[in-house]
């Protein structure tokens, strides 16, 4: 993996450690509303996580493979990629 490897490990942490937090609220029977915003906060910072990944992916692997045997394939995974987006 070609991304900022520091800085996806911290927000990955990040989102288990809101996880395990969310699993706690959800023990306690909290406030519904409660553990959707925290739900959300951790979708953001999964997101902000994927985004990074995409970039790396994007600047290395596919800027290598352009013009070269595998464009095609790093194409083809990234329309696939960007159909899972989209749903």
């Amino acid at each position: 993996m070609q991304a900022q490897r520091d800085k996806v490990e911290r927000l990955l942490k990040t989102a288990r450690g809101q996880l395990d937090g969310i699993l706690k609220m959800v023990e306690e029977d909290r406030y519904c509303m409660d553990i959707s915003n925290q739900l959300l906060a951790t979708q953001s910072i999964l997101h902000r996580v994927n985004r990074e990944i995409i970039h790396a992916h994007l600047q290395h692997c596919v800027k290598e493979s352009l013009g070269g045997e595998e464009s095609g394939q790093k194409i083809e995974e990234l329309m696939a990629l960007f159909d899972k987006l989209a749903k």
